[in-house]
């Protein structure tokens, strides 16, 4: 599926299947081609089910926009707990992160897939010691990709936009890009997603296709999904800034709360094909 010249594609664990054969069936019954395919699960399954899934991928019509990454021990439950969990953040975990990194890359190439995305974690003011930690970790995990002809995506969310295209300057690799969520700068409370889109342009490859609603504390506690089209985001403003700013990539729906998941994705894509784009 294409609307205003995207390949329109779903985040797989906002499907919550129970099997790679369920996955292929939803999205099939959604009239879509493409999806993002989240990695840890399929990492963490014996040799037996993972060689079967990976066949079952392979077989079946489904085209990647890349992979995602996600890890062990990392807790939603508040910006606070995620703030210490997230990512590349914590040292006790840094190893085992990097470990499932470099198996992400295996299965990535074996299934064709040329961007993995995931949140590293919360960024360090440059004045603290963490800042330098973060840019070594994130070239590490960049080099690694690399070797692999593998671009890295780092998530928005936690940081506003220009604090994230000053870590990308600061980063200086030439594999490292962003996936962009308006959501997540929403609901973490990390600025306006649209004037995001306008200051991190040509770094931008992936794109989520996600809304919110801000909290009353921004930065402190959550603000609410909600399915894309109703929430802050507004589809023809954000659909316009990606235009403006020459994104062509493809838009990845990612429903992550609610309890009529394919709804919701049949919602935002309704949403997409009704925005007006200039």
């Amino acid at each position: 599926m294409r609307i205003h010249d995207h390949d329109i594609a779903v985040c797989s664990w906002s499907l919550r299947p129970k099997s790679t054969g369920e996955l292929v069936q939803t999205v099939c019954g959604l009239g879509l081609q493409h999806i993002q395919l989240g990695l840890l699960e399929l990492i963490q399954a014996d040799d037996a089910r993972q060689k079967s899934e990976l066949d079952e991928l392979r077989k079946s019509s489904i085209a990647f926009t890349g992979g995602m990454m996600s890890f062990p021990g990392e807790d939603y439950s508040t910006i606070d707990a995620i703030c210490h969990t997230g990512g590349f953040v914590p040292d006790k975990l840094w190893d085992e992160r990097r470990s499932l990194c470099q198996k992400a890359v295996a299965l990535a190439r074996e299934l064709g897939m040329s961007q993995i995305g995931t949140h590293i974690g919360f960024v360090p003011c440059k004045a603290d010691l963490g800042y330098q930690k973060m840019i070594d970790r994130v070239r590490q995990i960049a080099t690694i990709f690399a070797e692999k002809q593998i671009d890295l995506l780092m998530e928005t969310g936690q940081e506003n936009a220009e604090e994230l295209l000053d870590f990308l300057h600061d980063l200086n690799a030439p594999t490292v890009y962003i996936n962009f969520d308006p959501a997540n700068m929403i609901l973490y409370g990390a600025g306006d997603p649209i004037a995001a889109v306008h200051t991190l342009g040509k770094h931008i490859r992936h794109v989520h296709v996600k809304d919110a609603t801000g909290s009353a504390t921004p930065g402190v506690a959550w603000g609410a999904e909600v399915p894309f089209g109703s929430g802050q985001v507004g589809p023809s403003a954000f659909l316009s800034a990606l235009h403006q700013n020459g994104y062509t990539g493809p838009l990845a729906i990612e429903r992550e709360a609610g309890d009529d998941r394919v709804g919701d994705i049949k919602h935002a894509i309704a949403s997409l094909t009704a925005a007006c784009v200039t």
